[in-house]
């Protein structure tokens, strides 16, 4: 397998996407001539600005372009994520209401496991000698009863300068209907404090429910510094290194903005790396005809799930991090940190590529969710791990080229990875080392499981009814076998599959999401307010994005429950011009529609249907060149090789193919298709074939 050169020419670059994961850095871009080019790096922590700014310019020497018509760097990363898993955010203290102290480690009623008496909550990212109460009050309308007690906010600002704290959450009640205390205490401890990072839950956050709102300021705050260093380090390494000076960042909605921007709201970017993908898929299935798709991204660290259905892919305003499964399903208690904004509605796994497998106290196999990281790396990466990982099994099975990865640019040693499954679990297991790596991969697969039912069964989906639509340097490898277990009858794997997050990055959009409190029964809506607070919302977005007028798409949208419900459903609003009463009449029977798809049941006629917010997401779109979808990217001389496919298949032998070996006849399996990005299995009784987008479409045998 080798990369095919190209002789200098004029080709030009004008965005060039760069996506940063636990093991590997994405770099993608699509050439005014229609061709997309891709690379892998490792991952350099702690300065994971290295491997952008490096690969950038590997990529652009590789294939002969100028670095001088990059316009801007487009962005996805997880540091605000990992400062949160890791528990390595800033040290961060919360000022808020008389009374309101514990609002954190009360958290809800409901706990995640009902049955289990020994369950402890994670521990409050701000520890309780850092949460400061303060004596002020606003009644529900946002009236004040008692001003905030300055003397106390002196005493407290002493207390937080003692404690060399480097962030600070201001959360008030009622502060989303009237932010007049919170603005004056914020401009009170930025002036004593202008070192902290401050922010205020009527900035982040202005809607009701004290608790998520709390915590979604606290994640904003703890998040802030880390990500304040992060990005402009960034921006400073693309400076230095001559390649951009305007960076773009993947937002957690799935729309991107300047970076100078998210800096002022960094808790909207904690899920923008697996956002990138589904943006992706979405653009690259609506091209391809595919409707409603299940999205598997499968990279070094983690496993991603979400749904497009219909053509468009799903929102969900409240999340949770930190927990044994980052979702965001109300059904599902997951036992982390709430994150009240919108979010493409993903769940996360801790089962990747590099995700260590390992034997409990009971001797029971286990993967992740640690990870081998990009340094030092599954074992086969001869980097100084001695604990296998998903990767190691991969390579056992016959999955995965025995030499290198990445068209030749990663050599390993498969011989290190026996060793390794062979010694720390196939003997104490008693297995032999097939037997071991396959219970390895089914495990893996098990534990993806749960993230594709938190959006499929557990929101009133039946799997059947997708496809799923498989990336990250891993998701070919699992697929088809997820797909069987799931009775999925086809398996898509897109063009750069294994880059694929960096190529959604590329088709994003300028965007931002806002919403404004406006509690009031359907029925009894007043119009002139709801049009005042659109307005409001549409002023506020413009001054973000700028532009001129015409140039931002704005859609309208309700966040509504059934009176007396604790949760809600953002509902679209359809018109197009000037809002009316029937179409907020037209607004309750579809919240009523979408309430029967997601719970199985609607309580019609017996509750009234009320408005909680109201939302505005203005989208600023941008060009991008259609690829050129006969461009390959290596050539692969066809070979064989023996894989294991399983107890009951055993060792055969596999055909080595690339993707562009394929054409849109089927050819039947065993398969191995290797490519630069990623490595697809074909099992036995499957087929796989390219569509006109150069897909590859794997059908399956399902049997009842």
């Amino acid at each position: 397998m080798t990369l095919i050169e190209r002789p200098p020419s004029n080709t030009l670059v004008t965005r060039v996407a760069a996506d940063i994961g636990g093991t590997f850095t994405d770099i993608a871009a699509i050439t005014n001539n229609g061709e997309l080019i891709t690379w892998k790096v490792p991952s350099t922590p702690p300065n994971f600005a290295d491997a952008v700014s490096g690969g950038i310019k590997d990529l652009f020497e590789k294939k002969l372009i100028s670095l001088f018509n990059i316009q801007e760097v487009l962005h996805g990363c997880t540091v605000a994520t990992n400062a949160i898993l890791e528990q390595k955010g800033a040290k961060t203290a919360l000022i808020t209401t008389k009374g309101f102290r514990d609002v954190l480690e009360i958290q809800r009623i409901r706990v995640p496991k009902l049955y289990d008496p020994l369950y402890e909550k994670p521990l409050p990212l701000v520890p309780r000698d850092l949460r400061f109460e303060i004596n002020e009050r606003l009644d529900a309308k946002g009236n004040i009863l008692i001003a905030p007690d300055l003397k106390q906010l002196d005493t407290i600002i002493e207390k937080i300068k003692s404690e060399r704290v480097e962030s600070i959450a201001i959360c008030f009640l009622h502060s989303f209907v009237n932010p007049k205390h919170e603005e004056l205490v914020g401009k009170i401890v930025t002036e004593a404090l202008p070192d902290c990072f401050v922010s205020l839950s009527a900035n982040i956050l202005p809607q009701k429910r004290e608790y998520e709102r709390t915590s979604t300021t606290v994640i904003n705050a703890y998040v802030g510094p880390p990500v304040r260093d992060y990005l402009g380090a960034m921006m400073e390494q693309l400076r230095t290194a001559e390649i951009s000076d305007r960076l773009m960042v993947m937002q957690s909605s799935g729309g991107i903005l300047d970076a100078e921007s998210c800096l002022e709201k960094p808790a909207h970017i904690v899920e923008c790396g697996p956002a990138a993908g589904v943006v992706g898929a979405y653009h690259i299935a609506r091209s391809a005809g595919f409707k409603n798709v299940l999205t598997l991204d499968m990279g070094g660290t983690t496993a991603k799930a979400s749904i497009i259905e219909g053509g468009t892919f799903s929102l969900a305003d409240e999340y949770e991090v930190g927990g044994g499964m980052s979702s965001s399903s109300a059904l599902v208690g997951k036992g982390g940190y709430a994150l009240k904004l919108p979010v493409i509605d993903i769940a996360e796994v801790g089962a990747g590529g590099g995700s260590l497998a390992w034997l409990d106290s009971a001797g029971s196999l286990k993967i992740g969710p640690e990870s081998a990281g990009a340094r030092p790396g599954p074992v086969c990466y001869d980097q100084g791990n001695d604990k296998p990982t998903v990767t190691d099994a991969n390579l056992v099975l016959g999955y995965l080229n025995p030499i290198s990865l990445a068209a030749g640019t990663v050599p390993i040693n498969k011989q290190l990875a026996e060793e390794a499954i062979d010694e720390k679990i196939a003997k104490p297991m008693g297995l032999n080392l097939m037997e071991t790596a396959y219970g390895i991969y089914s495990v893996a697969n098990a534990a993806m499981m749960r993230a594709v039912r938190a959006v499929t069964t557990y929101r009133g989906r039946d799997p059947r009814d997708f496809t799923l639509f498989a990336f990250g340097g891993a998701g070919g490898l699992h697929a088809v076998d997820l797909a069987r277990a799931l009775r999925i009858k086809e398996v898509v794997v897109p063009l750069a599959a294994g880059v694929f997050s960096a190529v959604g990055l590329l088709h994003s959009n300028l965007e931002v999401n806002e919403t404004a409190p406006f509690l009031s029964l359907v029925s009894s809506i007043h119009i002139d307010s709801a049009k005042q607070a659109y307005a409001n919302l549409a002023n506020k977005i413009t001054k973000i994005i700028g532009g001129k007028n015409g140039e931002i798409e704005f859609n309208k949208f309700a966040d509504m429950r059934f009176k007396g419900q604790a949760y809600e459903l953002t509902v679209p609003l359809e018109c197009s011009g000037e809002l009316t009463m029937d179409e907020f009449e037209n607004l309750a029977m579809r919240f009523e529609e979408q309430h029967m798809l997601r719970y199985g049941h609607a309580f019609s006629g017996e509750f009234t249907v009320e408005i909680v917010n109201l939302r505005l997401v203005g989208t600023k779109k941008r060009s991008t060149p259609t690829i050129n979808k006969s461009t390959k990217m290596f050539e692969q001389q066809e070979s064989t090789r023996l894989v294991y496919f399983g107890p009951d298949i055993g060792t055969t032998a596999a055909r080595v193919v690339s993707r562009f070996n394929l054409t849109v006849e089927s050819k039947e399996g065993p398969m191995i298709i290797e490519e630069y990005e990623g490595t697809v299995v074909v099992p036995p009784n499957c087929s796989a074939r390219i569509d006109s987008q150069s897909n590859i479409v794997i059908a399956l045998s399902i049997t009842k």
